[in-house]
């Protein structure tokens, strides 16, 4: 089981099982997210998620699939830890720099980059992630 949170400490969570899928995503919400050039995400069974601790603000919008996405955040210093949506039920996305395990990035190597035509140009693809136009 991994466990995360927000830079504050006031939001904790924990996640179970594997990643499914392991994906940067360079859409403008994530880009904006993140303060970066893309985020870097883990997408689990949201059936292994739990809320330790806090409660999260959410902001829902269209999304760039034309469907509602949520993000959900610490009111107190911004940190945006997790994302769901109807564009895929029953998955959860994790942005893997808010776990706690210092290798988590290390380990997260992506198998796609979503949005990839929106990628900025000085970013390399990375070597054998499917390269997607959208969400998948």
């Amino acid at each position: 089981m991994a466990q995360g949170g927000c830079v504050c400490g006031n939001i904790r969570y924990s996640i179970e099982g594997d990643a499914v899928k392991k994906a940067l995503c360079h859409c403008l919400d994530c880009r904006k997210i993140s303060g970066s050039t893309y985020s870097t995400n883990a997408i689990y069974q949201d059936s292994g998620f739990k809320v330790l601790q806090g409660t999260t603000k959410e902001h829902k919008k269209v999304a760039d699939t034309g469907k509602e996405i949520i993000s959900n955040f610490c009111g107190d210093c911004g940190s945006t830890m997790w994302r769901v949506g109807n564009s895929f039920p029953g998955l959860i996305i994790i942005k893997v720099g808010t776990l706690d395990d210092v290798n988590a990035l290390g380990n997260a190597k992506p198998d796609a980059e979503l949005f990839a035509p929106q990628r900025v140009e000085w970013v390399a693809e990375v070597p054998n992630a499917a390269q997607l136009k959208g969400m998948s």
